[in-house]
């Protein structure tokens, strides 16, 4: 498969159970994300975005079909060799921030720095520097998750996500628990950063209007692609206000 994508799915399908109670989240989905895409999944509830994404993190296996992730196909892969390449290869940004409550901001983006073997102090200034980018400053690097705003949160999370330089970001409903001005400011906080980086983005949602903010959605119902769409391609056209979840 060819190194001009980032991620590559070959007739992926995903059962859970045997025989007549079996039940399938993903049937037969064939997917090539190209390297720098900001690719968003939508889909009720059900649909199988969730379970799209942890084929792509390397978290579970498929029933039938190939998975390659940044030219890495996940199921000749050890477990040691799959926890490095989330490591190193890939960041996660989560509807609920998964902030560690008695870290400071500074901190919870240090962290992952320390399993890639960087020193505490090394790690705090990189971390400063990204939190810088992402748009939080000095005054509030040094708080912890409760003493910041929803956004500030996510803003932490991203920040996280990116400290490692992973080439590949999988954001799980970023903005569910953020207001409408709030998300749309995330939402293009992550598009600037796509631009800037050249990272790939996979964003699943169930929010359409949020889902309109790549350049590229697909709509994914019982399992299966049914819909696909590009963006309008005047980033000014596609700044909707999305609402909250």
């Amino acid at each position: 498969m060819s190194t001009a994508y980032a991620i590559e799915l070959d007739g992926v399908s995903k059962r859970y159970g045997e025989g007549a109670g079996a039940t399938f989240a993903l049937r037969h989905v064939s997917l090539a994300v190209p390297v720098g895409e900001f690719l968003s999944v939508t889909g009720s509830s059900g649909a199988g975005k969730s379970t799209l994404l942890n084929l792509i993190a390397g978290l579970d296996v498929t029933t039938e079909g190939r998975v390659v992730v940044l030219g890495q196909d996940i199921a000749t892969l050890s477990d040691n060799a799959r926890s490095d390449l989330r490591l190193r290869g890939i960041g996660f940004i989560f509807q609920a921030f998964n902030l560690f409550p008695t870290f400071t901001a500074e901190e919870n983006v240090a962290w992952p720095l320390g399993f890639l073997g960087m020193g505490w102090r090394p790690a705090l200034a990189a971390a400063a520097g990204m939190l810088e980018e992402v748009g939080v400053g000095d005054g509030t690097r040094h708080r912890v998750p409760a003493e910041l705003s929803g956004g500030e949160q996510q803003r932490v999370a991203i920040a996280r996500a990116l400290v490692t330089k992973p080439r590949l970001i999988l954001a799980d409903e970023p903005t569910g628990n953020l207001d409408s001005q709030t998300g749309q400011a995330i939402l293009d906080l992550l598009l600037r950063l796509n631009a800037q980086r050249d990272f790939t983005v996979v964003l699943v949602t169930h929010n359409l209007l949020a889902a309109q903010s790549g350049h590229r959605t697909i709509e994914l119902r019982d399992g299966k692609i049914v819909r696909e769409a590009r963006a309008d391609p005047e980033p000014s056209r596609r700044r909707t206000a999305v609402p909250p979840g």
